[in-house]
């Protein structure tokens, strides 16, 4: 009797997309190579929004009761503080007590508004199966309206204000259009970006055409970065070069490190003698 083995397919998500797209030698530390995991530090930010996102899926998780209001967000924010990343206890506890105020101010947003929409899912996450390649993607919470239609809700911890056009070009809303798109062709499906630490929102869409291109465009993508052999890529200077977590490793690779200085001098004009 013979056993038919199956091959699992590589799978990509909005983060993973969005760092190739920012540089390919990030994605390969990241993601490709495993010795990338021991020069990989936490970030306060990550652990911020983190914490702040756990408290959210509770407050709008229609079978969890535990956050119903003001005083069970801020609880619910002690708990479950994610502390790593943090330089200092007081850098800490400032971002805690930021943290605390916008969820008072998120809750009594959304305990006074007048809601129409009914909470469909929180922390959902959606899968599309290309030929080469999984697709998924992780909303934070998806809202259905009377008319059938869908809204995507995605919280943004760091900002304070979102536009329109930010949001019908961020690459991750549009995946996520796409996978629920993919997952209830029938419906009308938009997305809104929350800046948390002012309540600003701003809603978009991608048209019919524009959907079609995007799904296309995306396919290309990823079977490109599944087929990239990381190995063959040299790293070059970029912007986010001096606060990457790799930097280190890529100045090991010929011609880097000298190349890096090049392109720090360009940067603060200064010319080489």
């Amino acid at each position: 009797m013979t056993t038919k083995m199956t091959t699992r397919l590589p799978s990509l998500s909005p983060t993973k997309i969005v760092t190739y797209l920012a540089c390919d030698h990030k994605y390969k530390w990241t993601y490709v190579d495993s010795r990338g995991k021991w020069f990989i530090r936490s970030k306060s930010y990550f652990s911020f929004g983190t914490s702040l996102h756990s408290v959210l899926q509770k407050l709008h998780d229609q079978n969890d009761v535990s956050v119903v209001n003001a005083e069970d967000a801020v609880n619910a924010l002690e708990s479950n503080w994610v502390t790593e990343g943090y330089a200092s206890a007081d850098e800490m506890a400032e971002a805690q007590a930021r943290g605390k105020e916008i969820l008072l101010e998120y809750v009594d947003r959304e305990v006074t508004r007048q809601k129409e929409s009914r909470t469909l899912f929180v922390e959902k996450t959606l899968v599309w199966k290309y030929p080469n390649f999984v697709l998924r993607g992780r909303i934070d919470r998806i809202e259905e309206y009377p008319d059938g239609s869908l809204e995507i809700i995605d919280y943004k911890s760091g900002r304070e204000t979102v536009l329109e056009e930010e949001v019908h070009n961020d690459l991750a809303m549009a995946i996520y259009q796409l996978l629920l798109q993919k997952a209830y062709p029938d419906r009308d499906v938009r997305c809104t970006i929350i800046a948390l630490k002012s309540g600003h929102n701003a809603t978009s869409k991608l048209t019919d055409d524009e959907m079609a291109d995007f799904a296309f465009q995306i396919e290309l993508l990823g079977n490109e970065i599944i087929g990239t052999d990381f190995d063959l890529r040299r790293p070059s200077p970029k912007p986010l070069c001096e606060r990457c977590d790799f930097l280190s490793l890529c100045k090991k690779e010929p011609d880097f490190a000298e190349n890096f200085r090049h392109y720090q001098d360009q940067q603060t004009g200064i010319e080489e003698d």
